[in-house]
């Protein structure tokens, strides 16, 4: 199988988080391209397959610009952290409708010791967060196949990172997935180590974890009414 990610990609990151400037960047921007770049490049076209067997709906796009990957450039203008640079490559494999739609989407975050590959809806929009809510509460068997099956919660996590103190207004208390209601994201996730990042597995790890979010995925799909 293909390796894509080496451990220089790891060392670049490292450098860079202690180094992180324009003039070292430049410094080190072919070190980028051949360690960090190229080879997620090389990662997403060999996704599309395995991703069109998923979904038909989802984009694996290696374009270096508008394309899945995730600028390396930091946006700074609100931002009190002035560090022009990214300590991390993402890919969002992106529903074909999400210029339409908030649409969950599949990602995968290279970061040394903090790798991981996921899917669901992060920080969306009230209106978005209230269609979801309103669903699970509709659909509790659904959410609870989708994200509570054994199967799932085995191998993935949901982000507990942002969490409302009490239940959304007009939501009951007593509802069997109340917690659930309270998430302001709605992500299932896994750490993926870095020997996977950069072993030969990598591709076959990716395509096993892609297909067991879909169930997950497919559900907030249907709660946005998109296709699946």
């Amino acid at each position: 199988m293909p390796t894509y990610f080496s451990p220089a990609t790891f060392k670049f990151f490292r450098g860079l988080t202690r180094n992180n400037s324009r003039d070292w960047f430049h410094a080190h921007k072919a070190e980028y391209e051949a360690h960090v770049r190229e080879p997620f490049q090389r990662l997403l076209t060999d996704l599309q397959p395995i991703l069109a067997e998923i979904s038909l709906h989802y984009r694996a796009e290696p374009a270096k610009v508008g394309g899945s990957l995730f600028r390396i450039h930091r946006d700074t203008r609100f931002a009190n952290d002035k560090s022009p640079y990214k300590t991390w490559q993402g890919a969002k494999l992106f529903h074909e409708r999400f210029r339409q739609v908030e649409a969950p989407s599949f990602h995968i975050h290279i970061r040394p010791d903090r790798c991981f590959v996921g899917s669901g809806l992060w920080h969306p929009g009230p209106d978005t967060l209230r269609r979801v809510r309103n669903f699970i509460l509709d659909n509790p068997a659904g959410w609870k196949a989708a994200a509570h099956a054994p199967g799932f919660r085995k191998r993935f996590a949901l982000d507990d990172s942002e969490m409302l103190i009490r239940m959304p207004r007009g939501f009951p208390a007593e509802f069997e997935f109340a917690q659930d209601l309270r998430r302001k994201n709605f992500v299932g996730m896994r750490a993926l180590e870095d020997d996977v990042v950069t072993g030969p597995d990598l591709l076959d790890t990716l395509q096993a974890d892609l297909a067991g979010l879909a169930g997950f995925t497919d559900y907030l799909c249907a709660a946005v009414d998109l296709e699946f």
